[in-house]
């Protein structure tokens, strides 16, 4: 046997262990193993990447409910509506700027915990902001009541933060309650969604802080089973504990120790997660949870993106549940319909409709006020003043490219307009922006890092960054075809890294700003499909593997079968694009197919013939593709041959 069909045959056994382990995990096998590299059966965590701490999940018949902490970004505590637990579209935000009043308007306040639960024919939202608050509706979309405080008293004591709603096979809520370190308790909600009966006092949990905070307690139920889960605190730790009655007898409760399995892959970024919602069961009989974890490779530091929010499968060992390890390898998906949402991504936005999208978010509520949709039909204005406008979305890539049309009558130095990153606080930014020095002139900036450019871009300008990691570089234009470069790139490491005390607390956001001077905006476009878009950036994939070359992170197929990777939430515009092109090395003829959406019920955009380039030799390969225009996930699948030997760099749409 040569070295080629060695390396093959042992690629494919490792493809089959790892189908066989998700069995012994727990999940649905993957029927027809061959099918993986023409179908879409599995997914890639995080399934929300980005800030979204602290989730809460319910399942509602075919439909599933996320809420979690949003604190200082408002408008508050959006509701994200999955119908497959991997896709995940926002529906609703609970509490308007205008109503919260009584929210801490600072990054370490806002609102904390966002439960969402469903009892007595009404949809919940629990929340603590200065004490415990609930909302209520008649669906998740909304409308939203005002918000009502909880009563407490003496006996219950204060309720703290991070507390969860458990609903017994009865229908009878309990509010689990978290106060401090120490602080365990449970107690009903009556139909007024207020507290009632007696406290079941579970103080004893943590008295010798074994659990660390013991912080976002959840409950659910199995064989006549309560099982309660403590987390450790924000970045790691995740314990369970059960009992056959609820009681505050601490000799009826056992305590099973570590939810999660240890982490067996070498590569995974992402620390021991915790702060899992209740699991909760499939009709297939499959029980499942979501919860948080901060981004870290050794040395790669992407902290600072905030708590991502990963699914994973829940696996029963003599009624003892354990939550499966990260891992970088694709899981197989649940056993539910696809749900035709796409993939979480920053959203594009042309401002045509007089009502801001819900993927948009505030970082102050004088922001939430600053803005308009109105004033000028088609575009958005940003009212900047001596505080900053902004307009911003959670981030959730780290390679893509970012595009605004803006104007600005910039008349002094106060004046900025522009795109920016930024974290919580607004303490650590990377901005592109238009600004006045004798004339008009653009910045490139991150922390202490400048690139200035003397050539007066004048007041209507069109700008671009493109995020490549932790480098950042910057374009601009006079009519969004033709760009010209900001110079050298900025480092962006100091955002993306590890932040301090709050600023850890929430995550990097993108979008837009204005400061000093008002200033219009005709559009956000975000992973614009006309700049390149690299290979090795894709949000899930089979049968692929990650190679460098010459320092250069490339992709392949890993066996005979070929394979697929997917780029998600690629901007391809309001024009359909003319062509695509893929930046290809081959040592034997080769197929790609490119697919909108879902490899075998979206849209396949172009089928490209490979020649034969030679080793190590790179061409660019144009194709015409069928119409499409706006948001879509593309799939890029490399049809079967010899493993390897076909690798792609990057593609591009041209207009």
């Amino acid at each position: 046997m040569n070295d080629i069909a060695m390396k093959s045959m042992l690629k494919n056994v490792i493809v089959l262990f790892f189908l066989n382990s998700m069995t012994a995990y727990g999940q649905q096998p993957l029927k027809n193993e061959s099918l993986n590299y023409q179908q879409v059966n599995t997914y890639m965590n995080p399934v929300l990447p980005g800030d979204h701490p602290d989730p809460t999940l319910i399942r509602i018949g075919k439909d599933f409910y996320h809420c979690g902490s949003s604190f200082h970004f408002n408008p508050y505590l959006p509701i994200y509506h999955s119908t497959d637990m991997v896709h995940w579209e926002i529906i609703s935000r609970v509490v308007p700027s205008s109503k919260a009043a009584f929210v801490a308007d600072r990054p370490s306040g806002g609102i904390w915990q966002g439960a969402i639960t469903y009892f007595y024919g009404s949809y919940w939202i629990y929340f603590s902001s200065g004490g415990q608050w609930f909302c209520k509706a008649d669906s998740p979309y909304g409308p939203w009541s005002e918000p009502v405080q909880v009563i407490t008293n003496p006996v219950t004591g204060p309720l703290g933060y991070d507390n969860s709603i458990f609903i017994d096979d009865d229908g009878k809520p309990y509010m689990v309650i978290k106060n401090g370190q120490k602080v365990n308790r449970l107690q009903a909600l009556g139909k007024d969604g207020q507290l009632t009966d007696t406290v079941i006092n579970l103080d004893w949990i943590n008295q010798n802080l074994q659990y660390s905070w013991a912080e976002g307690p959840v409950m659910c139920k199995r064989n006549g089973w309560y099982f309660y889960f403590p987390a450790g605190d924000v970045s790691g730790g995740q314990y369970v504990m059960r009992t056959r009655e609820l009681t505050a007898d601490s000799t009826k409760w056992e305590r099973l120790g570590e939810f999660f399995k240890p982490i067996a892959d070498p590569h995974t970024g992402f620390r021991r997660p915790n702060h899992i919602a209740a699991p909760l069961q499939l009709e297939d009989g499959t029980w499942w949870t979501i919860g948080q974890s901060y981004e870290k490779y050794d040395p790669d530091d992407w902290s600072g993106s905030g708590r991502q929010t990963s699914l994973y499968p829940v696996i029963w060992e003599a009624d003892r549940p354990l939550g499966m390890a990260p891992t970088t390898a694709p899981v197989p998906k649940p056993n539910l319909p696809k749900s035709g949402i796409a993939w979480r991504s920053v959203l594009s936005d042309y401002f045509d409709s007089p009502l801001l999208k819900l993927d948009w978010h505030f970082l102050n509520r004088k922001a939430a006020g600053s803005y308009s949709l109105t004033d000028r039909k088609g575009w958005v204005r940003l009212k900047g003043d001596t505080s900053r406008a902004h307009l911003v979305q959670k981030e959730t890539d780290h390679f893509y490219t970012a595009i605004t049309k803006m104007e600005m009558d910039a008349t002094d130095s106060l004046a900025k307009a522009g795109i920016y990153l930024t974290n919580g606080n607004q303490k650590v930014m990377a901005r592109l922006y238009s600004t006045y020095d004798n004339g008009n002139k653009l910045v490139l900036q991150c922390d202490t890092a400048i690139r200035i450019i003397s050539t007066p871009p004048g007041k209507t300008i069109w700008l671009k960054i493109e995020r490549n990691g932790h480098e950042l570089y910057g374009y601009y234009s006079s009519n969004g075809k033709t760009w010209m470069s900001a110079g050298l790139p900025v480092s962006t490491i100091n955002l993306d890294k590890t932040q301090p005390n709050y600023n850890s607390w929430v995550g990097t956001s993108v979008g837009l700003f204005a400061e000093g001077k008002m200033a219009d905006f005709d559009l956000f476009v975000c992973k614009d499909g006309y700049s390149p878009l690299p290979a090795h950036s894709y949000s899930n994939y089979f049968g692929i593997q990650i190679i460098t070359e010459n320092s250069k992170k490339i992709i392949t197929s890993s066996t005979e079968n070929g394979g697929w990777f997917m780029l998600s939430g690629v901007e391809l515009g309001k024009k359909t694009p003319r062509a695509i092109e893929i930046t290809v090395s081959t040592e034997t003829k080769a197929t790609v197919e490119i697919w909108a959406d879902d490899l075998s019920t979206g849209k396949r955009l172009a089928v490209i013939s490979v020649p034969d380039t030679g080793k190590n030799n790179w061409q660019v390969i144009r194709k015409a593709v069928s119409k499409s225009t706006g948001h879509h996930d593309l799939y890029f699948r490399i049809m079967p041959g010899t493993p390897a030997s076909v690798k792609i760099s990057s593609v591009q749409f041209i207009q």
